[in-house]
């Protein structure tokens, strides 16, 4: 039963929320097709604030041919690849310093940024994916490096339970030196390390494959989200969509609800905020206050009192999203990939009420 200090508001993302995350299809791709790890979303974040995914997402270009030709060449920038390589061979280097997280898409997307609003770290990029074993032949990884950037909540990428792999094709190779007598002098250390080839990675299909994961509702957090929705209005906070994410278009099957329409999170929601629709993404504070004007409006329109962000709580799977959300006032609750049921534990424990079917409490308590 909800208490007189349950939330009047929850807020949830969707993508790697109440669905899937379409970071573990990057994962997926970059393994299947024998990619390094992590080049996809640091390619992706170095491409900000003007890479194509960037204006996709701010709704400033279609989802067209421009678009998909303009992502294959943001996976093939040369300068970037040669940054990234070069990361790899530095243990000295922090990830804060190579990579920036961020939101990647659920099913709706953005318009231009406030023109007053100054992007975040995390608004320029892609999100690092899970923290992968050790190789010792290659040296630490981004994720490994990443250790020291949790803030507020901890990074996403270091909790995630993604197939790992080592990093053989992307060890750095070193030219044979012409003089067997003698090692090279330092100054020219560096022009003996050659990179790897640039991998041949396809957009289109990478890009795909990361919205049809997606579109699988998450096997914990989702039910929740119908648990709280079978509660009678008054007996249930407002329930509000907080998420970035890309317009399909016009026609497309994924513009369409799931069938039946009540296995799509979409319509599970009092409030949607989306960034197409609004202009502004997380982690800017001021999409949080336009969820929160909103959700005060509902509340009053409903006979309440009205919403604070103090009165919100809000689930993501990115840190520099929560980041902001506390910052702001609300509380957070972290949600780890493969690991989501924690999440609903939280959840239940802020609102007071039972989330969990029976056989999932058993299993996971």
């Amino acid at each position: 039963m909800a208490t007189s200090r349950s939330p009047k508001a929850i807020l949830f993302d969707i993508g790697g929320v109440c669905v899937l995350s379409p970071l573990e299809a990057i994962a997926t791709y970059e393994n299947k097709n024998n990619i390094p790890k992590d080049w996809v979303n640091y390619a992706i974040s170095r491409s900000a604030p003007n890479g194509f995914w960037q204006q996709l997402e701010r709704g400033e270009i279609k989802m067209d041919e421009k678009f998909f030709q303009g992502f294959n060449a943001d996976l093939r920038n040369e300068k970037l690849w040669k940054e990234f390589h070069e990361s790899f061979r530095s243990s000295k280097k922090k990830m804060k310093d190579v990579a920036n997280p961020t939101q990647l898409g659920d099913h709706v997307s953005l318009k231009a940024e406030a023109a007053d609003s100054r992007p975040t770290d995390q608004d320029r990029g892609a999100q690092q994916p899970p923290k992968p074993k050790e190789d010792s032949s290659v040296g630490p990884s981004l994720s490994k490096l990443a250790k020291d950037t949790t803030i507020g909540d901890p990074v996403s990428l270091e909790s995630e339970d993604v197939v790992q792999r080592p990093h053989d094709n992307f060890a750095s190779t070193t030219e044979q030196s012409t003089s067997s007598s003698s090692p090279s002098p330092p100054e020219a250390t560096s022009t003996l390390v050659s990179l790897p080839p640039l991998p041949d990675i396809d957009g289109r299909s990478l890009f795909w494959s990361m919205m049809a994961h997606s579109r699988n509702p998450d096997p914990y957090v989702f039910p929740a989200l119908l648990q709280l929705r079978k509660l009678p209005t008054k007996e249930r906070p407002i329930l509000a969509a907080l998420s970035n994410s890309v317009i399909f278009p016009p026609g497309h099957a994924y513009n369409r609800l799931n069938d039946p329409p009540e296995s799509d999170p979409r319509s599970q929601f009092d409030v949607v905020v989306a960034s197409a629709e609004v202009g502004l993404r997380k982690p800017n504070p001021e999409i949080y206050k336009l969820a929160v004007e909103k959700l005060d409006k509902l509340d009053k329109d409903r006979g309440g009192s009205g919403v604070k962000t103090e009165d919100c709580v809000f689930l993501d799977d990115i840190g520099e999203n929560l980041k902001t959300a506390k910052e702001l006032g609300m509380k957070t609750i972290k949600v780890v990939h493969g690991k989501t049921w924690r999440a609903v534990k939280e959840l239940e424990h802020a609102t007071g009420l039972s989330l969990m079917d029976d056989k999932t409490r058993r299993s996971k308590l």
